[in-house]
């Protein structure tokens, strides 16, 4: 675990006898994970209690580790990045399977799993896997996967980490297969022949991307009229151009009002009608709308919470709920519902608890989109500096004029620089193609210290290397001065 979590001898105290746990942690996502080793270095006795047989918490099982290890699998087999120099045409392997894609990805997950087990062991963490419902605001029954053992157990502290579980219409015939959801992908026996995506939030867009890679006809539907609207809007209008380019129909701005299986002789089908009257008929339907809080089966009242009606927790600056010894994060409390910002959230939640001092740039996370290709953002974007009426300009390089862009064969990505217009602060910064959500780091580092563009400028990137990119939209953001 990483030595950025406190570790002050000064604030050891001995457990309080009339509780068995220091603090009691629900969930062994990002949020719990990271919330339990934090209060384990403070010298806290602690538990995690993890309802599925494994820890993890969707991120390692069904969500964020084996959507982006099944996107490089789809990049490696489908040859994506080689077809510029060898052809549209050109794979991998021929004849892609869902066993060829789920093979690299099992293997990630049961590591993943292991490794995560290992740290909250090797910090003194006892791990208990059982569904837990609230007895009182200190007190949980837990219900042990076996089915026939129960125990009571007690607490100081509560972190509440339960993530989110797929929201489901309940007029929709899901069957896992035809008709499924994001948590049902790993469970696809055969790649379709089309593909019908509701829902355009991050993980639509992702698995749209990722299967139209593949050679699925993808047609993604959602009753917003833009996509993704907390990301630059050229940055999102370059995805939207090169997903049309990769063959996938864009439904902005249309209503869903059914979605029904029709087979016929060729095998199952789906039948979309939308709101305007038009009908889409795909192989395969997947419905991603959004998240629910996995909170309903907590029985919440008899702590004093409630939920939105999302199923999320409210919780202040300190990630602390309306009842003083209970805590929450992670995606249970909503947006920006991202794996780095909830081991953050857990982090902090635990310092606050239990009195330790903190500090973080949470004003300036990472958004990291895994769609094909990726997007990375920090900081501000142009329509909010517009909106807010801080004069600035850009700079703007591109991965064609790379050297390494060349090399590895993205010939459509982009880095922008946002920069004060006076003070040459950078304020924000996009990217757009192969490894964004890495390249991304570098501006947030220069942001978090209140850098100017012109450090791009003077500084030595590697060569040839996509960081190179930073100086040459410096030097074309400071062109624009003159």
């Amino acid at each position: 675990m990483p030595d950025t979590l406190v570790t002050e001898t000064a604030i050891l105290a001995e457990t309080a006898s009339e509780y068995d746990y220091d603090l009691l942690v629900l969930g062994s996502g990002p949020a719990g994970q990271r919330a339990a080793i934090q209060a384990a270095k403070l010298g806290k006795h602690v538990c995690v209690v993890e309802k599925r047989a494994v820890v993890g918490g969707v991120c390692i099982n069904t969500g964020t580790i084996p959507s982006k290890t099944l996107r490089e699998a789809a990049l490696h087999l489908s040859g994506f990045h080689h077809r510029t120099v060898y052809g549209a045409s050109y794979s991998v392997k021929q004849d892609i399977t869902m066993a060829d894609l789920l093979r690299h990805t099992d293997h990630v997950i049961r590591t993943e799993v292991d490794v995560t087990h290992h740290q909250l062991r090797r910090n003194g963490v006892d791990v208990m896997s059982a569904s837990a419902t609230f007895s009182d605001p200190h007190s949980l029954r837990l219900e042990f996967a076996d089915g026939r053992s129960t125990r009571e157990v007690t607490a100081d502290k509560i972190m509440i980490a339960v993530g989110t579980e797929c929201t489901r219409a309940s007029d929709i015939p899901f069957d896992g297969q035809t008709i499924f959801t994001s948590d049902d992908v790993l469970s696809l026996k055969q790649l379709p022949r089309s593909l019908v995506v509701i829902g355009a939030g991050v993980i639509g867009l992702e698995y749209a991307t990722i299967f139209a890679t593949l050679g699925v006809k993808v047609t993604l539907i959602d009753k917003r009229e833009k996509l993704l609207d907390f990301v630059d809007g050229e940055t999102v209008d370059a995805l939207a151009y090169l997903m049309r380019q990769n063959r996938v129909a864009l439904r902005l701005g249309e209503g869903v009002d059914s979605i029904n299986r029709c087979d016929d002789k060729n095998g199952p089908r789906v039948r979309v009608d939308l709101a305007s009257g038009k009908q889409v008929y795909a192989r395969k339907a997947l419905y991603s709308i959004g998240r629910t809080g996995a909170t309903s089966g907590l029985n919440l009242e008899a702590a004093g919470l409630t939920t939105d009606p999302r199923g999320r927790l409210t919780v202040n600056q300190n990630y602390r709920t309306e009842v003083d010894h209970i805590y929450a994060a992670g995606d249970v409390i909503g947006f920006p519902s991202l794996a780095s910002t909830s081991m953050e959230q857990g982090r902090l939640a635990a310092c606050h608890a239990f009195g330790a001092n903190s500090n973080s740039y949470t004003e300036l996370f990472p958004y990291g989109i895994y769609t094909i290709p990726e997007i990375s953002v920090v900081g501000a974007s142009e329509e909010e500096l517009t909106r807010d009426g801080v004069p600035y300009e850009v700079g703007k390089s591109f991965y064609r004029e790379i050297a390494r862009g060349q090399i590895i064969g993205d010939h459509t990505g982009m880095l922008k620089i946002i920069f004060h217009l006076e003070t040459r602060e950078v304020l924000g910064i996009s990217i757009i193609g192969e490894g964004a959500s890495e390249l991304i780091h570098i501006g947030q580092a220069v942001m978090a210290h209140k850098g100017t563009i012109d450090y791009f400028v003077d500084t030595i990137f590697n060569y040839p290397t996509l960081a190179e990119c930073y100086k040459t939209a410096a030097f074309d953001g400071l062109n624009r001065l003159e």
